[in-house]
């Protein structure tokens, strides 16, 4: 899991007739959800839409949920209130809403969202044609891949999620993603590998292989493949210099992906295993179907295996039951193997779980205490790992700026920002570390490098 960050999908907009119909898509959630609502722009833009980031310009507005906290579910309802007011002022706007909160409510959303037009639930993107009747042309090749591949005056997107298992055979008790998104269908491999390669025609440099369970990749396919043999097979695409994946599961991070990323140039050195929680009878309660003990020989495998590796790891503070003395075995475990990044979430119920069944009985004032306690430590742990990196050169693949910054991140996925004139978006650099907190760096850059020629420029 990612931290929550509502973001407006992008997609390039055709130029041409100002009259021509425009659409707005605000996503919340994961980067399965970030991945559908470019698919459903490229759809769009394939039948003439314009993109728009002001939803009162908009002729069609999809809203992309995510239920798997209840704060995500509450913005997503916060979003469809304050469309109610613009469909008010213009009842010719259709609104769609998807996502994991529509699938099996669509009655009950209906009676509690009147004003929207139109609810499917994910992937099922053949509706859209209910409130956008152009897509009846849409390219049916293009409607199978959740990308647009046109190349637009502003430039190719660097980086791209490339969604490759969808659906979850986990059933976690707190998780609501197997009831909403079904069980595990893998994509075939030359399907995802004829998408990778579109991409870098385009110009994306880096690829992220989504899944629920992306490490459960091809135990559906014909002849099993696994992650480690898409791994190899993106590795081989030309144009495409950083592949990562996420998110796995510790009972499925075999020796042999572990190694295909220690082995393959493209891998990058970044390994997402989320725990959960320390506690053996927590985890059993969570039906997390592992113990404390073979994630810590998972994680020494990882580190043993794959030099410079880092490691970033999910955590559930609160969760029924949970005693003070589970609770400070998680963070034993974290000051133990101070891991890279921790993703933390306070517990809260999800219809239909099995946890749901029980006593919520851990107040919230106590989950908000544990969670500043797990990032108290987390920040002192990155706080000295960072300090260590000053001085230090890292080649990080420039992504965008934010706040006036270039930024862009490691082959271990650590975020990094650097000032300096010109554009450097899709360039890969070498910047020194000159500053450093616990939540990114800050440095200069030092050189440009050319994967395509395997040279390195100077520029200081």
């Amino acid at each position: 899991m990612i931290p929550l960050n509502p973001r407006l999908a992008r997609a390039p907009e055709p130029a041409g007739d100002q009259a021509a119909k425009r659409y707005c898509i605000w996503t919340i959630g994961c980067q399965m959800n970030e991945a559908e609502s470019a698919k459903a722009a490229a759809m769009l833009s394939q039948a003439g839409y314009l993109q728009t980031h002001l939803e009162e310009e908009a002729d069609v507005i999809i809203v992309n949920s995510c239920v798997v906290r209840q704060a995500a579910e509450d913005k997503v309802a916060g979003k469809l209130g304050s469309l109610a007011r613009l469909k008010r002022v213009r009842p010719d706007v259709r609104i769609a809403l998807t996502g994991c909160m529509v699938t099996g409510q669509e009655q009950a959303l209906a009676e509690r969202f009147p004003h929207v037009d139109l609810f499917y639930g994910p992937s099922q993107f053949e509706r859209l044609v209910e409130i956008a009747p152009e897509l009846a042309h849409v390219d049916t090749d293009l409607a199978e891949l959740p990308h647009f591949y046109q190349p637009d005056a502003a430039g190719s997107d660097v980086t791209a999620f490339v969604p490759i298992i969808y659906g979850c055979n986990f059933v976690c008790s707190y998780c609501i993603v197997p009831y909403r998104r079904g069980r595990e269908r893998s994509r075939p491999m030359a399907e995802v590998i004829a998408e990778v390669e579109r991409l870098a025609e385009r110009g994306v440099k880096e690829v992220t292989l989504l899944g629920q369970t992306v490490n459960a990749y091809g135990h559906d396919l014909p002849g099993s493949p696994d992650l480690a043999d898409l791994l190899t097979a993106v590795n081989e695409i030309p144009g495409i210099e950083r592949i990562r994946f996420l998110t796995s599961h510790p009972k499925y991070m075999s020796d042999r992906i572990v190694q295909a990323v220690a082995t393959l140039p493209k891998a990058c050195e970044h390994i997402n295993l989320p725990v959960q929680a320390g506690d053996d009878e927590v985890l059993r309660r969570m039906r997390r179907t592992y113990t404390v003990d073979f994630y810590r020989e998972r994680i020494a495998y990882i580190r043993e295996t794959i030099p410079g590796v880092t490691v970033s790891t999910d955590i559930i503070v609160g969760f029924p039951g949970e005693t003070e003395e589970q609770f400070q075995r998680t963070l034993d475990l974290l000051a133990e193997l101070r891991l890279d990044k921790v993703h933390v979430a306070m517990y809260s119920p999800r219809p239909r779980t099995l946890s749901a069944r029980w006593e919520d009985d851990i107040p919230w004032d106590e989950k908000r205490r544990r969670h500043q306690a797990v990032e108290k430590l987390q920040a002192q742990i990155l706080g000295e790992r960072n300090r260590g990196y000053l001085g230090a050169t890292f080649e990080i693949l420039v992504d965008g700026m934010a706040k006036g910054r270039w930024r862009g991140r490691t082959r271990g996925n650590d975020l990094v920002f650097f000032e300096a004139p010109g554009d450097w978006k899709g360039k890969f650099v070498d910047v020194r570390i000159t500053e450093a907190s616990p939540w990114y760096l800050l440095g200069e850059p030092v050189a440009v490098r050319d994967h395509a020629r395997a040279g390195v420029e100077r520029v200081v």
